[in-house]
């Protein structure tokens, strides 16, 4: 990173209390999934500095542009590490890996493609926040447990199981896309007042030569129910 509050905690405050912003930080560090598309892939150093929320992409429901299911949100739950994710409408069900940073500040990715990976330094899901969940779209020019992300749909579920013996159920608010290097860091990661997810892969068209992906894949989820 080249300015030092994107390689740090960032500290705001709220309520007349101090507040460890995480999510931005963990944002700034981990914009990309290095590998996302094959081994060789790695992050950018920075992002553009005049980079603001909600920039950047295309959403496949306007609509829902501000966030929100149109369900009710469910109370957050307390925390607990996640084991499972399943995507019903994906036929996607993955053990979760664990997910920290690299020493350059990148994200980790899966050690195994058929895996999804939780972000640790985040919220576990169902946790107040924003929790990320990252997975490879394809490796080594086979599909993998992210292929088919982009064909979600608004209202789609998702499920995490923890370690709690919980379930948390997730709703799709809505799926982007956006170039990496215009990636709408804080619109992806800012602070939530409810439990939220992300999934995050690569998209676009693969580049062979470079084994690279020009895109972001996002998928944002709202906490509606737990079991």
């Amino acid at each position: 990173m080249s300015r030092r509050s994107e390689q740090t905690m960032i500290t705001v405050r709220r309520r007349g209390h101090r507040t460890t912003g995480y999510a931005l930080a963990a944002a700034l560090s981990a914009v990309l999934l290095a590998g996302c598309g094959g081994q060789d892939a790695a992050p950018p150093s920075s992002l553009p500095p005049q980079q603001q929320p909600g920039g950047g992409g295309q959403s496949s429901d306007d609509a829902a542009a501000g966030g929100g299911s149109g369900s009710q949100a469910a109370a957050s739950m307390p925390k607990s590490v996640p084991e499972r994710l399943s995507i019903p409408s994906l036929k996607v069900s993955s053990s979760l890996e664990t997910l920290g940073q690299q020493k350059n500040g990148a994200m980790e990715t899966p050690r195994d493609p058929d895996k999804a990976g939780w972000y640790r330094p985040g919220p576990t899901p169902g946790s107040q926040g924003p929790a990320v969940i990252a997975g490879h779209v394809s490796w080594n020019g086979k599909p993998s447990v992210f292929h088919k992300l982009t064909s979600m749909k608004r209202g789609d579920s998702i499920e995490v199981t923890r370690q709690d013996g919980k379930t948390a159920k997730f709703t799709v608010d809505r799926i982007a896309q956006y170039p990496k290097n215009k990636f709408p860091t804080l619109e992806v990661y800012k602070n939530l007042d409810h439990a939220g997810l992300r999934l995050i892969t690569c998209g676009g068209d693969y580049d062979q030569g470079q084994h690279y992906y020009p895109d972001n894949v996002v998928v944002y989820a709202s906490l509606t129910g737990s079991a």
